[in-house]
């Protein structure tokens, strides 16, 4: 388990990190503050911070990390400890898919509650059970090692669609190709797995 945890942190890990971080930062919306949900060990709102001047972070996760590299609060899951509206924007990285769906909805109910504007995802979609399958492999590979737990709720592109249009959400930039993988490994790991999307909350 050691080794395989070293040769994600080498190999996908370091190389996520920048790429994420490049593509929220081309996205973000300008001169935003931002609750990053999920947020770890802070480094990729960090690194967005870094990209793109006027950008200002927060965090919030369920486990305290030994260090966060943006200033963080510890929650319970479903409870967003703020008060309406406190920030521009909210973040989730790779976080969705680990919220059961008896939470799902509630939770990103909850977020735009704090959030007055904008909702930023970066998470998975899938289309057939081969997409279903190498997905769970990544999660479990990138997830395991580390001893988090591992519950594979990925979504469906039109899950999501529903899901924004149920939460008064229009999307407002959609991106399916982001390169996560050197090489030949992106067209097995990468192909349009992955997306980042900002959501804007509509005009009533």
């Amino acid at each position: 388990m050691k080794l395989l945890k070293d040769l994600h942190h080498e190999y996908v890990f370091l190389r996520r990190i920048k790429v994420i971080s490049d593509e929220i930062a081309r996205q973000m919306p300008d001169g935003v503050k931002v609750l990053d949900i999920g947020c770890g060990d802070g480094t990729i709102s960090k690194l967005i911070s870094e990209k793109k001047a006027g950008i200002t972070y927060e965090g919030i996760d369920i486990m305290a990390r030994p260090t966060c590299a943006i200033p963080f609060k510890e929650y319970d899951g479903e409870h967003i400890p703020y008060p309406d509206s406190s920030f521009d924007a909210a973040q989730y990285v790779d976080v969705l898919h680990h919220v059961p769906d008896s939470n799902f909805k509630n939770l990103l109910k909850e977020t735009m509650r704090v959030s007055k504007q904008y909702l930023v995802i970066k998470d998975h979609l899938w289309a057939n059970a081969f997409d279903f399958q190498t997905l769970k492999f990544m999660d479990w590979v990138g997830n395991a090692p580390h001893g988090v737990k591992v519950i594979y709720n990925f979504k469906t592109e039109k899950f999501w669609m529903d899901t924004f249009e149920e939460l008064g959400l229009e999307v407002v930039t959609w991106n399916k190709s982001i390169p996560l993988y050197p090489g030949v490994f992106n067209a097995v790991f990468g192909r349009q797995l992955h997306f980042i999307a900002v959501l804007k909350k509509k005009t009533p």
